[in-house]
């Protein structure tokens, strides 16, 4: 029997048909003015057999985006894009949570409220160019938020969650990795700040708190996860100490009876696989957190079966098979081939690489395709 395809109850009113996760994927394919629209819940219906999908990052507001055609949760246009996925996730069975987002220093003018700098802790740049729907161009230096700013970025992330719910999200998931703004408060590479938010492990790891308690106000704290990575160089990420921020950290999350935490294993670097020789893997986390662990870092079935069965972690997360493969979890049971994926499809552009990958069983593409129908006469706006 296999453990990736064993039910698993989240123990708070959520339980999961199996224990894979979609994982979170950038895709930049969200309508104007960033509004998911029917491709987009056409793409999650079909991948709806997946114990939980976790969306794509989805900007908090204007200020926190960073790429072309990434969606948002700010407006109720937005809201109102997002019902029609969740619903067509429902209407499957699947259970589908948000993952909440502000990209910080990774931005450009072009996608800031009026051309202005992009913000993060200090007035650092990363290495590297933002992907701009120009082309490539120079990563700015930001602009350092003022302490009485925090406060408004927190706020955002609370009026997010509300938006969230409205939406119909199962719960939520708060991006604090992979360079972004979290991310960068949390490491001393990134937040040389002398106020409450710099300086002292606690002081760098405060705004993840006052986040985690403001969306708390909207969600139950077992409805809301976190994602970390505690092991990366991605987008110019660095900490003179990451053995003693993560385990301080973890040790926090571990008090807050959480959904789950999502760790990013350090041998991932945004979409690409790397060595790179850590401790800091699950297995290191797994006695510092007593609640449910999620990882994620290129498993295969064989990977991620041995993960579950060394109980390092409670589920998996995969992500370029998912996106390939939308029945994955009927391909693991019945130890069929997958599809293999095609990178230049990974970011933009239209049905291609995102809603066409077959499926062995041309009655699961039919069943998404009826949910999305279903969907849209229940939100007749679509």
């Amino acid at each position: 029997m296999s453990k990736l395809l064993e039910p698993f109850d989240l123990k708070n009113g959520l339980k999961l048909a199996n224990r894979m996760v979609m994982a979170p994927l950038t895709r930049n394919r969200a309508g104007p003015r960033f509004v998911p629209r029917e491709m987009n819940a056409l793409y999650y219906a079909q991948r709806s057999s997946l114990g939980l999908i976790v969306t794509e990052a989805t900007q908090i507001s204007q200020q926190g985006m960073g790429y072309p055609d990434t969606p948002g949760i700010y407006t109720d246009e937005q809201v109102h894009g997002w019902q029609l996925v969740t619903e067509a996730v429902h209407q499957r069975g699947g259970c589908i949570f948000l993952q909440l987002w502000h990209v910080g220093r990774v931005s450009h003018p072009s996608f800031q409220p009026n051309g202005q700098l992009p913000v993060a802790p200090s007035a650092i740049a990363p290495q590297g160019q933002a992907l701009t729907y120009e082309g490539p161009k120079p990563f700015e230096t930001p602009r350092a938020l003022e302490t009485e700013e925090i406060a408004n970025i927190v706020e955002d992330y609370r009026k997010a969650a509300e938006n969230a719910k409205r939406a119909g999200f199962d719960g939520i998931e708060i991006h604090s990795a992979n360079g972004y703004l979290l991310h960068e408060f949390l490491e001393d590479g990134t937040n040389k700040r002398t106020d409450r938010y710099g300086g002292s492990i606690e002081n760098r790891t405060r705004i993840v708190f006052e986040v985690l308690d403001a969306v708390c106000k909207v969600w139950p704290s077992s409805r809301v996860g976190i994602r970390l990575s505690p092991d990366t160089e991605f987008m110019s990420m660095s900490d003179s100490n990451r053995p003693a921020l993560y385990s301080y950290l973890v040790q926090e999350l571990s008090r807050r009876e959480l959904a789950y935490l999502h760790l990013i294993e350090p041998r991932i670097r945004g979409n690409e696989d790397v060595e790179k020789q850590s401790q800091l893997t699950v297995d290191f986390f797994r006695p510092l957190y007593k609640g449910v662990l999620i990882t994620a870092g290129g498993y295969q079935k064989e990977t991620g079966e041995e993960r579950l069965e060394k109980n390092h972690a409670d589920l998996v997360a995969y992500g370029r098979w998912v996106i390939a493969n939308p029945d994955l979890p009927k391909r693991f049971e019945r130890n069929a081939s997958l599809n293999p994926y095609d990178r230049s499809t990974f970011y933009g552009g239209n049905e291609k690489g995102y809603t066409d990958y077959p499926f062995l069983e041309e009655k699961d593409a039919q069943e998404a395709i009826q949910a999305v129908e279903i969907a849209k006469k229940k939100w007749s706006r679509f």
